[in-house]
């Protein structure tokens, strides 16, 4: 027996007077309608209402029953109002997730903007570059980049596309030299991402086309940051993401390594548990950064 449904039924019985007026306005039969307070009434033992072919009366018990009940009908009402008002208010707390390289290099620059347009927000922000579970976790978005997403229950949005190239210190390249093509590869020392989704190899693209080259990496490194610092360091070659090369490629410090080719491209994701996870706070960090992160001049 659904509790609230029945206190729903007998409440409009007594204030409609009428088991068949209350069943009408609740798009049910009067028959169910009495043999649910039939029942409410065995579970309770006692008389509710008292019935003949002519009238109806509550008893002391069912005057007690309908204020209890119309209280806790009003109680629920008025909850349900208030977390419906909220789901379109931009305030609260706004648990995200991200890894670490980009949120200390896209996003961290970009929160301070969100937060002065939504003042009511309240931020939980935590960096991990492995993938989590996100509702184990309970955020309400998570930030992926990868190639693709397996299918799951979660709800992804395509925010950016990542270019992903080769690069090395010019001390390493003067001193090893520069190779011409993905096979001079085998001959040099190269760095990886620990979580990269093919460890061991390298997927390149270029003018023949692509071609898979194996590598034999003494390091394999879990923080994209860390290995761009290697990379600068001259500790070999290494594949960085376009937003974490930039800055080391402006400096000079480091230096596109087969620039005619490419690794696959991946993609910053937006990933969150469903449509109502999604409510206002949650809708606007996500149309921000669409608009932030999308190429091209400010979009603020």
């Amino acid at each position: 027996m659904d509790r609230l449904s029945v206190m729903k039924a007998f409440c409009r019985i007594v204030e409609r007077g009428s088991f068949a007026r209350a069943a009408e306005d609740l798009g049910v039969s009067a028959a169910l309608i009495s043999r649910d307070v039939k029942l409410l009434e065995e579970s309770l033992g006692c008389v509710l209402l008292t019935r003949t072919t002519r009238s109806m009366a509550l008893t002391d018990h069912g005057r007690l029953y309908y204020d209890e009940a119309r209280g806790i009908l009003d109680r629920v009402t008025a909850m349900e109002d208030r977390v419906r008002a909220g789901a379109g208010t931009v305030a609260g707390r706004l648990r995200v997730n991200a890894p670490h390289s980009f949120g200390t290099t896209l996003l961290a620059p970009l929160l301070p903007r969100f937060l002065e347009r939504y003042p009511d927000v309240d931020l939980t922000l935590t960096l991990e570059d492995r993938v989590i579970d996100m509702i184990e976790g309970g955020f309400d978005l998570s930030i992926r980049i990868r190639p693709d997403l397996p299918d799951s229950g979660l709800l992804a949005r395509r925010l950016a596309r990542v270019r992903q190239g080769l690069f090395a210190a010019p001390a390493y390249l003067a001193a090893r030299g520069a190779p011409h093509s993905p096979a001079d590869l085998a001959g040099h020392d190269t760095l990886e991402f620990l979580h990269s989704t093919h460890t061991g190899q390298w997927a390149l693209t270029g003018p023949e086309g692509t071609t898979t080259v194996t590598l034999n990496s003494r390091h394999l490194i879990g923080s994209s940051l860390i290995l761009r610092d290697m990379l600068v360091a001259g500790l070999g070659i290494g594949s960085l993401p376009d937003f974490i090369a930039a800055a080391p490629l402006q400096r000079g410090d480091l230096v596109p390594v087969l620039p005619e080719y490419e690794r696959p491209p991946r993609y910053i994701y937006a990933v969150t548990a469903s449509r109502l996870s999604a409510d206002a706070k949650t809708a606007a960090f996500l149309d921000f950064l669409q608009v932030a992160l999308r190429p091209g001049p400010d979009h603020s």
